[in-house]
């Protein structure tokens, strides 16, 4: 539980905070986070040496709209004579608006070129595909050439990306009308594909189950963005596309920042839906009791086929599959790029007595390339169903959230199941598992921290998404419960290459000497793991956050320990600092207003110390805490935490700081959580949840925040790259 006397503290800590700045409370109006700092502007190009679309008038006004509500002029032409290095060099993107066939002549190809290579922004809507065949460069620029569409239908888009700003609106799936483009090539390996189509939901799709459609990659200095969507006139008057194309635009105009780098599109050895097929023959969804999601790949017969466009062959070394049978039984045949592509390998299915009994089947793959293809042979009938599967491969170097970004994470729940009884979760006076004593419900419902297989497993691959690098683990004293869990969850934050600092919080009878020791004995259990935190640009030292730095007076004991640690305290009254190695806030509210931070963060780059201010997405605690007076800060579909990230990134608010810390990665019963809330909570207990956050809804809505804090993570490393840069 948290403690009592430290949640107190905390409230006083923001109450203070709020009679600083309530003014300034008021959340941020929708997208401003999302808007340019500073007017940009946009050249428009619509020629068409080929099939024109009646859509390119709806498009230009649809630009210059979203130009006069985001900041950006809006430039329109027809002319390539417009394509010199003089004027390109007046413009941060050039939108190629459904163009078709030669446009350019040799040197305007050569100042295009130059000037994307050059740092300038390119964005490709529909038929700019359809274009320049002639100049192999353009190939690369706009990621593929268009090769063939069946007729406009509806088709089922599908979001890879819910992080960058052109579909971190969009839910994961999105039903629309267009004309669908097929390819020359698959883009995948060059690009970051940020949208693909569900080649089963329409007629017509020819890319063997991997689809692309909407794309971004940097090109050398410079960044490309291309969507095929955009063939009709209602398109534009879509919001949901017209975000989508200012996402874009202002992606490639370096307005914002986004991870364009080649998408990697396997998710790992985690598990695969083996109904969540993206292309097929033959086969249905069916129902089983017992199945994961309710579920089965059902109705096989011999001959019939699915495809995974999300599961990458590559690197692939065995195939494991939970399967039932009421039927003939039969063989899963594994093959590379298509049904009928090389064969990986194969496992046989026995009958298993029912189609609600289920059992493991493994089998061992040699190397493929391209994505994942099920071909199902056996008798006559039909022959077994697949729940899941799995494909694994020798674990590569795992790549490494921010150093920079630090959430604060809490081990200290319990459950009868683990721990013996209910542990925190009652706080407040309720009685889990539906009622707790948070005003969100986890989507894991009431978990142990002990359950190392479990839920800190799922809570590492949640992390490793958000982009965060390091978490901040509170920590109770020498001993303690925090302390016995220490070890496991080390070992599985090192499984995901994530990091551990330390918040000691105060337990009773610690003192600046007692501090001291406890970074010694940290240092001593726990230092060798490869997933202690080290800071590389501080002097390769551990970092110890010290929640309630201000209840000692005498901190001169850690002068023992500065050279070799990063001692940080939490205050912004730079008088009370002396001996600690770093400042931060950890205050879920005060972020709304930052107050202090803009001198803290001068103080502490003047000083030699580390500032680390604290964003929340919101604070609420009425059900941990009955009859709390205390302000709330609530979370307004998202706002509240951008305006947080957004004041701690204005050096003129913010103090221009080392780190940024997030409160909180789970501590619910301060309702801070970043961890993906229940969209569907136990009914009758006024639950919250994150509903509406950022334009997702339902399912979808539960990770919005891991998803924005990877938006976050990514602006706050390219100004500090920017920064670096300057110096």
């Amino acid at each position: 539980m948290r403690r009592q006397l430290a949640r107190r503290a905390r409230h006083i800590a923001c109450a203070a905070a709020l009679t600083l700045g309530t003014a300034l409370l008021a959340p941020a109006p929708a997208g401003a986070a999302a808007a340019a700092a500073d007017p940009y502007d946009v050249l428009v190009f619509s020629r068409t040496a080929g099939f024109r679309h009646d859509s390119i008038p709806a498009g230009i006004t649809a630009i210059q709209e979203l130009g006069g509500s985001d900041g950006f002029t809006v430039t329109a032409t027809e002319d390539a004579g417009a394509f010199t290095p003089q004027n390109l060099a007046g413009y941060e993107a050039v939108v190629f608006l459904s163009t078709t066939g030669d446009v350019l002549d040799t040197a305007q190809q050569d100042a295009l070129s130059a000037y994307v290579d050059g740092g300038g922004g390119f964005v490709g809507v529909h038929a700019a595909a359809d274009t320049e065949y002639d100049w192999p460069a353009y190939e690369h620029l706009v990621g593929a050439w268009f090769k063939s569409h069946p007729a406009i239908q509806q088709a089922k888009v599908v979001t890879e990306d819910h992080a960058h700003p052109a579909t971190v609106h969009l839910d994961d799936a999105w039903t629309r009308t267009d004309e669908w483009y097929n390819y020359r090539t698959d883009p995948r390996d060059d690009v970051h594909v940020l949208q693909s189509l569900d080649e089963s939901s329409y007629t017509g799709g020819e890319m063997g189950g991997d689809h692309p459609i909407t794309w971004c990659h940097p090109q050398q200095q410079g960044r490309s963005f291309y969507t095929g969507l955009g063939h009709t006139i209602e398109s534009y008057g879509d919001p949901d596309f017209r975000q989508l194309l200012l996402g874009g635009i202002q992606y490639a105009a370096g307005a914002v920042q986004a991870d364009c780098g080649a998408t990697d599109p396997d998710p790992g050895d985690t598990a695969v839906e083996a109904e969540s097929y993206t292309s097929s023959s033959g086969v249905q969804s069916a129902a089983h009791a017992g199945a994961g999601g309710g579920a089965t790949l059902g109705y096989i017969d011999n001959g019939d086929w699915a495809g995974y466009a999300s599961a990458e062959t590559a690197g692939a070394t065995s195939f494991t599959a939970r399967v039932s049978s009421a039927g003939a039984g039969g063989t899963v045949e594994v093959h590379a790029g298509s049904a009928t592509g090389p064969l990986l390998g194969s496992v046989d299915v026995a009958p298993t007595g029912g189609w609600e009994t289920f059992t493991e089947v493994t089998g061992a793959l040699t190397a493929g390339s391209g994505p994942l293809f099920l071909k199902f042979t056996g008798g006559a009938g039909s022959l077994f169903d697949i729940d899941s599967f799995t494909l694994s491969r020798e674990s590569p170097a795992v790549a490494e959230g921010s150093s920079d970004v630090h959430l604060f994470y809490y081990p200290w729940y319990g459950t009868p199941e683990t721990n013996g009884s209910w542990r925190h979760w009652e706080q407040g006076g309720h009685t889990p598992p539906d009622d707790i004593g948070a005003d969100l419900y986890p989507k894991l419902g009431p978990y142990d921290s002990g359950d190392i297989a479990g839920a800190v497993e799922q809570h590492m691959k949640w992390i490793e998404r958000s982009g965060a690098g390091v978490i901040v683990y509170s920590w109770w004293g020498q001993g303690g419960y925090e302390d016995s869990l220490a070890g496991q969850v080390l070992d599985a934050a090192a499984r995901h290459g994530i990091k551990v600092a330390w918040h000691i919080e105060p337990y009773s009878g610690r003192t600046a000497a007692s501090v001291v020791d406890d970074i010694a004995y940290l240092n001593s259990t726990y230092g060798d793991s490869p997933a202690y935190y080290r800071d590389a640009e501080h002097g390769n030292r551990p970092a110890f956050y010290v929640f309630e730095s201000l209840r000692i007076q005498d901190w001169s004991a850690l002068d023992a320990v500065r050279d070799s640690a990063i001692v940080l305290a939490q205050t912004t009254d730079t008088t009370k600092v002396a001996h600690f190695g770093g400042i931060y806030t950890y205050d879920g509210i005060a972020g709304a207003t930052a107050p202090g931070w803009q001198q803290a963060g001068a103080y502490a780059k003047a000083n030699g110390l580390v500032w680390a201010p604290s964003v929340a997405p919101g604070y609420i605690d009425d059900r941990a805490v009955p009859g709390n007076t205390t302000p709330t800060l609530g979370r307004d579909d998202g706002a509240s935490y951008d305006l947080e990230w957004s004041n701690a990134l204005d050096p003129a608010i913010g103090g221009s700081p080392s780190w940024v810390s997030v409160t909180s990665f789970n501590e619910w019963h301060e309702g801070s959580p970043i961890e993906p809330a229940s969209s569907t909570p136990p009914a009758g207990h006024g639950y919250q949840t994150y509903e509406g956050a950022y334009g997702k809804t339902g399912a979808a809505a539960e990770t919005a925040y891991l998803d924005r804090t990877a938006y976050w993570v990514n602006r706050f490393e390219q100004q500090r790259a920017e920064a670096a840069a300057r110096r």
